[in-house]
């Protein structure tokens, strides 16, 4: 779609290495050093858990992984809201995920049940004399139905306290995005960072396994930062292994979430250059896959493919993203590693993306099959070894800031990073803007303009009001400022 501006990519690139001019973008501004981790921190008051216990609160979370991890933290926070002890979470089967893993399969359940127990009392599995009731006949079984998305606590208090303190328990079914961020009392979002900035670990086999990712995409042993310590724990690398040449090998490494599988792409109603066989193919998907988007669709007006690219609301495709890095100086040998993997036209889509940028590798060409054997058929364990290289990065780019994935990685990053952890979000309304006059622009406007929105999107500043406390964590019940 930009054969003319591919073409100056390459003469930008080539012209780089010759220069050896380094990319700005593999450090944060520096404000972004002004905030450390501390929701784990201990008050000069301690709360402590309720003298009173309201009854049992049960959670089946819906979603992948990074939607069970959201709804684990918000369960912690209702639990304590409503002087309840929480059940372990229970994940549901999903026909979309495929994977029945439950949450001692991706978590470390004695690690969460200790680091909570001082604000909130979690157990295993309901005491005997409850597990033979029947929820639902005694209606307390609760759906997204019966709470609007982000409720805020009073609909809680007025909808779900009742029926806890009537039957002793309650159970919340499809559990996800149920609780707003703001208003929301500060001790509360406090559980919340501590249930997902340390409480919840992943079991050791996956630590074992992200470990060794890190390792051969970089080449030789990591230096032992805390992002690393946090994700892959007793697994970390140690010193650099005299075996390889240091200077010989990238000490590097940029993660992509690259946001262009099938379903994203056909929700979109984005054309994405394909001709006639993509459009079939994405109508065919939508029909089988998104009914009541195809039904919506029968009474509201169309929108060009144009129109939607134009408002930003096109995932960017491999070509496009592969412009923006260019444009942002990364050099030809960057060793970048890609998120997911399932890229919709695979190899062929990637061809634009791999003749600018060749050293691309994924989890499955990084690890042996028989490495890989223990997570396959299970799509959250090995979303978790992207995760865990994602987040570990010495820079992490997007391009869908909207997905779960992107939202909790650059959070973690944000929280552990010591404002060395970049993470690079592109504007897609403004580069739609952009791309818009690719048969005329110049090389350097092109990458000013594309400089210009990454760095806008890099500023540093406090939650805003309503913002996901796991995504935006400096605030004051989550990180504490130095200066």
């Amino acid at each position: 779609m930009y054969g003319r501006l591919q073409n100056l990519a390459y003469s930008a690139l080539a012209e780089k290495e010759l220069k050896q001019e380094p990319s700005n973008f593999w450090e944060e501004p520096w404000k972004a050093s002004l905030w450390k981790p501390c929701a784990d921190r201990k008050e000069s008051k301690k709360l402590g858990q309720p003298d009173k216990n309201n009854g049992y609160i049960m959670v089946s979370a819906n979603g992948g992984l990074n939607q069970q991890r959201v709804a684990i933290c918000n369960a912690v926070a209702l639990a304590s809201l409503l002087n309840a002890t929480l059940v372990l979470p229970r994940f549901l089967y999903s026909n979309v995920w495929k994977d029945p893993s439950q949450f001692g399969d991706i978590y470390q359940e004695e690690y969460f049940v200790n680091v909570m127990k001082d604000e909130v009392n979690i157990i295993k599995e309901l005491p005997s004399h409850l597990k033979s009731l029947d929820i639902e006949a005694i209606g307390s079984l609760i759906t997204d139905a019966d709470i609007v998305k982000e409720a805020k606590p009073i609909d809680y208090l007025t909808k779900v306290l009742p029926l806890l303190l009537q039957n002793g328990v309650v159970h919340l079914l499809g559990f996800g995005n149920r609780l707003g961020f703001d208003p929301l009392p500060a001790r509360l979002q406090k559980l919340r960072c501590k249930c997902n900035f340390h409480a919840l670990k992943f079991v050791p086999k996956i630590q074992e396994a992200g470990s060794l990712l890190i390792r051969r995409i970089r080449k030789y042993d990591a230096a032992q930062r805390m992002l690393d310590k946090q994700l892959v724990g007793e697994f970390l690398p140690g010193s650099p292994s005299k075996k390889h040449d240091s200077e010989r090998s990238p000490s590097k490494y940029l993660a992509l979430h690259l946001r262009f599988e099938v379903d994203m792409i056909a929700y979109s109603l984005c054309d994405f250059g394909g001709g006639e066989k993509e459009k079939r193919e994405l109508q065919a998907y939508r029909e089988s896959h998104f009914p009541l988007l195809i039904e919506r669709l029968k009474h509201s007006k169309s929108i060009s493919s144009s129109e939607l690219r134009n408002l930003g609301r096109c995932p960017l495709t491999p070509e496009e993203a592969a412009l923006v890095l260019a444009g942002l100086g990364f050099k030809r040998g960057t060793y970048i590693y890609l998120a997911s993997s399932r890229i919709y036209g695979g190899k062929s889509r990637m061809l634009s993306f791999t003749s600018l940028y060749p050293n691309l590798v994924t989890k499955e060409t990084l690890l042996t099959p028989s490495e890989l054997a223990p997570f396959r058929n299970f799509s959250s364990q090995l979303a978790a070894l992207d995760f865990i290289a994602c987040a570990t990065a010495d820079v992490f780019a997007m391009t869908d800031s909207g997905s779960q994935l992107s939202s909790l990685v650059s959070g973690f990053r944000t929280y552990y990073g010591g404002g060395h952890a970049p993470t690079l979000r592109p504007n897609k309304k403004r580069l739609a803007a952009i791309l818009s006059e690719n048969s005329t622009i110049g090389w350097n406007s092109f990458e000013d303009r594309v400089r210009n929105m990454i760095e806008e999107g890099q500023s540093v500043f406090i939650r805003g009001y309503g913002r996901s406390i796991y995504r935006q964590p400096r605030s004051p019940e989550c990180m504490c400022r130095t200066h």
